[in-house]
């Protein structure tokens, strides 16, 4: 076991762990954001740069700072190793500079962007972006293009983390696309269109962090914060077959993994899944799924944490938490 001062926080995790999962072991805002990092995906990590922390005393038995800042999410603890992320001004400074750098060239186009109010990006630009832009160059573009028979790509909206190229390396299985280029040049592509079918196949819309893999089945028919998350099961030969069902009214729109409290997909859904079973008969409703409150989709959501939080499955670890230090009222007290 290792201890270590994380924003001057104690805590002790075992040996290997990486300085962005200790973190999240104490939760909160302390917990430095990730646009590639992935738990599930080996190898995933260090693409982005927007967990950068900085390490000011590297263990107890080379207490010296490392020079440079690190990043979080592919950086080992130590034992006596002591951590700084939103208490140093240059990490925050730094993390400015992060987000303006993979808004270059993005569209900004979030009023119609099927990601928005669930777009990572437009979350760590919203904590630590700037109002203005110094960029006076022409952005790059590129056309849509359906790299699958149900999924589009839009390019121009993908800041290559690579987590849909791990995704279908060691979840669907049989990649056909990857990085092509170079530089300012790279992109995702496959050279061919709609190739890309596997059975496992459309969880790469649920890793990518922002806009650029949608679900054509969903695309542009609502906006996520008026829809209604309901957890659901089934008896599924090929998956777990437990997902979240998107409703409007009596329709289900969409269907998705269900995630973490970090967005990280817990188990992976099948194709059939996915796309095909959009009839509420073709699942055992759980319950609803809980939203964070400071997402814009628990707008108008209404679950029963307060009073009976039993109901209302996997909710959070960080709310756990909260709600057995704060125990609701119940009615009649």
């Amino acid at each position: 076991m290792a201890k270590i001062t994380f924003d001057g926080i104690e805590i002790e995790v075992p040996d290997g762990t990486t300085i962005m999962n200790a973190a999240r072991t104490v939760g909160g805002s302390i917990v430095p954001p990730a646009m590639c990092y992935y738990t599930p995906l080996k190898g995933s990590g260090g693409k982005c740069r927007a967990c950068l922390v900085k390490v000011t005393a590297g263990s107890t038995k080379d207490p010296r700072p490392m020079p440079k800042l690190v990043p979080s999410c592919i950086t080992s603890v130590q034992d006596g190793m002591v951590v700084e992320n939103t208490v140093n001004q240059q990490v925050l400074d730094v993390r400015k500079g992060i987000v303006e750098m993979l808004l270059i060239n993005h569209p900004l186009d979030c009023p119609v962007c099927d990601q928005a109010g669930e777009c990572d990006l437009q979350n760590f630009a919203f904590e630590h972006g700037v109002s203005t832009t110094r960029y006076t160059e022409e952005r790059r573009t590129f056309d849509k293009i359906d790299i699958g028979p149900l999924i589009q790509l839009h390019m121009t909206r993908c800041i290559l983390c690579y987590r849909c190229v791990y995704t279908a390396n060691q979840v669907a299985g049989d990649r056909v696309h990857g990085v092509l280029g170079r530089g300012d040049a790279a992109e995702i592509g496959t050279y061919i269109e709609n190739i890309i079918d596997q059975d496992f196949s459309g969880n790469v819309i649920d890793v990518c962090p922002v806009g650029a893999l949608t679900d054509k089945t969903w695309r542009f028919k609502s906006r996520v914060w008026f829809t209604k998350p309901v957890n659901a099961h089934r008896d599924c030969p090929k998956c777990s077959g437990n997902v979240l069902l998107w409703y409007k009214g009596k329709d289900v729109l969409r269907i998705t993994a269900r995630k973490d409290e970090y967005g990280e997909v817990k188990e992976w859904i099948c194709n059939e899944c996915r796309f095909e079973k959009k009839e509420t008969s073709d699942w055992t409703i759980e319950g609803p799924a809980h939203i964070d409150r400071s997402s814009v989709i628990s707008a108008n959501h209404y679950e029963l944490p307060v009073l009976n939080h039993s109901v209302v499955a996997d909710l959070p670890e960080s709310t756990q938490r909260e709600l057995e230090k704060n125990p609701p009222l119940k009615l009649g007290s």
